[in-house]
């Protein structure tokens, strides 16, 4: 399921052995891999920030004592209108803050549905064994599986947003043990990251950004349905719906 970018020879075959999280043990954070993997994900549409990273004494390079999300928050409170899918400042920040982790602010162009990792295992077997047409899909080592799909969109008019119970933001975020909706308002880290604790432990794509992005409809059943066998209870698609509806 590791997704490619072309050939396997200079950068794209090193941009292949990031997404199988394999990186050359030779080569360095700042080597260029990293770098080609984040332009190649804003190129896809994913809108980028600078986010913390793992670190010495607190567990995150921000200094907070007791930061709740050490290496998984942005570094600058203005994120949302920070981030972009502009090439230049990609790779400017990438070369500036070499260590530095990536955010992508969700709710502007794709949503994300962040579900626990074996449950996200499951439901991506089926999905795929199904044939239907899953986007990119990445995985964490805090245990989390984050499936990227269209945004439910930002209408100009409020009254037609579309509420969903499922909705995530970062200080909701241990509300939604079971699956998250990140849109509007929320972020997501993106691969290559690096998470507190073992030097290997981060976030890496098991399906690339140059899948597309499907309507988070075609996967929530699945999704929810894996969720609740996860959890040991049955889903009850007759209750009331977490699907999105308009006011």
């Amino acid at each position: 399921m590791s997704a490619t970018f072309g050939g396997r020879s200079g950068r794209q075959g090193r941009i292949s052995q990031w997404l199988r999280g394999r990186r050359p043990k030779d080569e360095t954070a700042d080597d260029g891999g990293r770098e080609a993997m984040l332009v190649a994900t804003a190129g896809a549409g994913l809108p980028l920030a600078p986010a913390a990273y793992p670190a010495p004494g607190y567990g995150c390079s921000c200094d907070r004592v007791g930061c709740p999300t050490p290496a998984r928050h942005p570094v600058s409170f203005a994120w949302q209108t920070q981030s972009t899918t502009d090439r230049a400042q990609i790779e400017r920040w990438a070369r500036e803050q070499p260590e530095a982790n990536f955010i992508t602010a969700t709710g502007m162009t794709h949503d994300v549905l962040d579900v626990p990792l074996d449950a996200g295992r499951t439901a991506l077997d089926r999905l795929l064994g199904e044939g239907v047409e899953v986007g990119p899909v990445a995985e964490s080592d805090d245990g989390r599986m984050l499936f990227f799909t269209r945004t439910r969109g930002t209408p100009e008019d409020e009254d037609e947003w579309w509420p969903c119970e499922l909705d995530c933001h970062p200080e909701t975020m241990d509300e939604h043990p079971g699956l998250r909706w990140h849109c509007r308002g929320s972020y997501v880290l993106v691969p290559p990251a690096r998470l507190p604790g073992a030097p290997t432990r981060g976030v890496r794509w098991v399906r690339g950004p140059e899948h597309a992005l499907p309507e988070p409809l075609t996967l929530l059943e699945s999704l929810t349905d894996a969720c609740a066998r996860h959890a040991g209870t049955e889903p009850d698609h007759h209750a009331a719906t977490p699907w999105p509806s308009r006011h």
